[in-house]
């Protein structure tokens, strides 16, 4: 991390930060054998000037992953490119177009990575809900507010495609379920395609799905999508209050063994701003870090092992 010469208010709040991302108990990765993975909704970035403080504890954050999927980045990338100095030369973007209408929110996707512990592997695209032919025309009868971005990546000899969504709000809850299923169908289909670029689709994001027994949850698993054990283990929140999920990890592996090692939420809310923001009240506060907080697992990269007990496997049948 190169927070450089900061003022002594920053490094305080640096200080307090690091103890509350130690409370989080998130493992050291190794190289070519485990990956940190995050999902965080950032609220708004990049809508308006984030303070130097917010920049600084935003990168320690992040720093502390190798690889996050950000929800919520807007279309001006100026905060974005403020962060990356600060985590370092090594550290690199992918990131999706803005959405220019209301219900877009001029939204961005960002996949922002640790190049010394994942390679981007070409492949960046939004995904489109399916088209059928109508007259001359292919066109499709659902509608995403914002597109999901799906970007491959490969860690050690782990290949994954990333596939990051922020699904819509408003009041419609039917509609909501609705582009849920249609994401949970288009994850289906993808696994089955003859020529898909991995095997291995790691799905995250902000659902909006209040808890797991919701039926949109029933939704986005209907497909064979599943929660890694990990994060089957407490069913803790990712806003503020710690009591809704709106945001989660989910996969669809090849390997699910390698999806168990660890996983969590790092709280930097601790239930008190102040330390952080002393003059800032709640809401102002979210505005400058979020209101969500990141989840988190940790995955195991070196898969040689799984593939050859696989292998043995199918030969002693």
């Amino acid at each position: 991390m190169f927070h450089g010469n900061v003022s002594l208010e920053i490094a305080e709040g640096l200080k307090l930060l690091r103890k509350r991302i130690n409370a989080a108990n998130i493992p050291p990765s190794k190289l070519d054998e485990t990956l940190n993975i995050a999902t965080w909704n950032i609220r708004e970035f990049g809508k308006k000037k984030r303070s130097d403080a917010a920049i600084h504890y935003i990168a320690e954050i992040i720093g502390q992953f190798d690889f996050v999927g950000l929800v919520e980045l807007r279309d001006n990338l100026s905060d974005l490119n403020r962060i990356l100095p600060i985590l370092g030369p090594y550290w690199d973007a992918v990131y999706s177009d803005a959405i220019p209408d209301a219900g877009g929110n001029r939204e961005r996707i960002c996949y922002i990575y640790d190049s010394r512990t994942v390679r981007f592997n070409g492949m960046a695209a939004e995904a489109s809900p399916p088209r059928k032919k109508r007259g001359t025309e292919y066109l499709s009868a659902e509608s995403w507010w914002r597109a999901p971005y799906v970007a491959s990546f490969k860690s050690g000899n782990f290949d994954f495609l990333a596939f990051t969504t922020h699904v819509r709000w408003g009041d419609d809850l039917a509609a909501r379920q609705s582009e849920i299923q249609g994401l949970a169908n288009w994850v289906g289909a993808k696994i089955k395609e003859k020529h898909a670029e991995d095997k291995d689709i790691i799905v995250m994001g902000d659902f909006n799905i209040p808890s797991r027994n919701d039926p949109m949850f029933a939704a986005i698993t209907s497909t064979g999508l599943e929660l890694p054990h990990a994060l089957i283990a407490d069913d803790f929140g990712t806003n503020l209050a710690r009591n809704k999920r709106y945001d989660q990890i989910l996969h669809l592996a090849r390997y699910p063994d390698n999806f168990t090692n660890a996983g969590g939420v790092l709280d930097f809310y601790a239930s008190d701003h102040k330390p952080l923001f002393p003059d800032l009240d709640k809401r102002a506060f979210t505005y400058e870090l979020s209101d969500h907080l990141p989840l988190w697992i940790q995955i195991n990269t070196d898969i040689d092992g799984i593939m050859l007990d696989q292998i043995i496997q199918r030969k002693q049948r």
